[in-house]
């Protein structure tokens, strides 16, 4: 997860140098101003210097001052996603609407989308390139509300229910089994209290309103009531996790949705209430909440290519100061017009050779059948692991 938070600072400082306009370089020392607003907790200089692979710092041949600008390969990497992002336009409209369907009135915050705008894989400027060019899907209310013109009810169906018809074929389960069930995969050392098994199997078959049903949501506290309304909230949660790139988001993002979503429950509780379905990682004053069902071995089971881009972003900050020779291996290539160096990597290893997981490895269990609780046969108590 560290290096996660690492990685979206990059990007953050990134975001700045990009809307510097005099060349493709910054000096450090304006660069030092950003770093209230990055969020660091070291000197800009020192950061800059831990990530050689990502960073490339040089000295002005005419102003004689330090500088830094994105190394190559990083660029790549980021054109990379922001290719990916335009050309899964479509995919990403769908994302929105269904996000829209969720919510009780067919609205949502805009500020609430741009918050997880990088976890749902949303370009920069989502709210002109996705909201106000695709005027048959979204209707801007002001600057800060967005609503469904017109819902598609082809998309009505959440990703659960892709999991549940499978335990229907596969399994040969009856349907009060698995309509309203969930996919539970439990960490090694979770311990199984006397009537548990009992109590997830009567939950797993309490009927709820899924995601994208168009009724108003009951609050009945009573006949099962708030059961059945804190199961909706947990099918809602699942179902904007699946929608994300990465399967997670932090916990307070969850918050902005809650009036919107009508889940007005205390959110980090029902996390903690349901750990076969959710993952909360703890790091510093972040949480964040992962899908569980959609890793397998501290790797997402199913990668998506933005996923795979980012991934690749990791192994260079993952890299730290390490294999640094092929850096020194650059044909310096200096040019005074415009006052600006270039480099031209002449060799070097390729990037993306190697994959770090963000969770520590554990083995996925399915909920074999639906009467029974696996556990994982690993343990599931980190967030993040170097190892191979």
């Amino acid at each position: 997860m560290m290096h996660i938070n690492k990685l979206k600072t990059i990007l953050n400082i990134h975001q700045l140098m990009a809307q510097r306009k005099r060349g493709p370089f910054v000096s450090v020392q304006l660069m030092s101003r950003w770093r209230n607003i990055v969020g660091l907790n070291v000197g800009m200089g020192e950061f800059l210097h831990k990530y050689p692979h990502v960073f490339e710092l040089f000295v002005h041949p005419l102003r004689r001052n330090l500088c830094c600008k994105i190394t190559q390969r990083m660029r790549d990497l980021i054109d990379e996603e922001e290719k990916i992002v335009k050309e899964y336009e479509p995919e990403l409209v769908q994302k929105v609407k269904k996000l829209l369907m969720m919510s009780k009135n067919g609205t949502l915050h805009v500020h609430a989308l741009r918050l997880i705008r990088r976890e749902l894989g949303l370009p920069e400027d989502f709210r002109d390139s996705i909201l106000r060019t695709h005027s048959k899907d979204f209707r801007l209310v002001d600057l800060e509300i967005v609503e469904l013109v017109d819902r598609n009810e082809s998309l009505a169906k959440a990703e659960v229910e892709k999991w549940r018809e499978k335990e229907y074929v596969d399994k040969w389960l009856s349907e009060f089994e698995t309509s309203y069930a969930f996919p539970i995969n439990f960490p090694t050392g979770f311990k199984i209290e006397g009537g548990y098994r009992e109590k997830l199997k009567n939950w797993q078959r309490l009927p709820y309103l899924k995601p994208y049903v168009s009724k108003e949501v009951l609050r009945v506290r009573t006949c099962g009531g708030i059961e059945r309304f804190e199961k909706r909230a947990v099918g809602i949660i699942h179902e904007l996790l699946s929608l994300t790139v990465e399967k997670m988001l932090e916990v307070d993002r969850l918050a902005h949705f809650r009036k919107d979503f009508a889940i007005e429950v205390n959110v980090c509780e029902l996390l903690l209430k349901h750990p076969g379905i959710f993952y909360i990682c703890t790091k510093g004053s972040t949480q964040t909440v992962f899908l569980r069902e959609a890793y397998s071995k501290g790797c997402l089971a199913l990668p998506n290519p933005i996923y795979v881009v980012r991934r690749k972003m990791l192994d260079l900050i993952l890299l730290g100061r390490r294999n640094t020779r092929s850096l020194e291996d650059l044909e310096e290539i200096k040019e005074e017009r415009n006052g600006s160096v270039f480099r031209t990597n002449v060799g070097g290893r390729r990037d993306g050779d190697w994959v770090i997981p963000i969770l520590d490895s554990y083995d996925q269990t399915a909920f074999g059948s639906l009467g029974d609780i696996n556990d994982s046969k690993q343990p599931f108590d980190g967030c993040e692991s170097g190892r191979n």
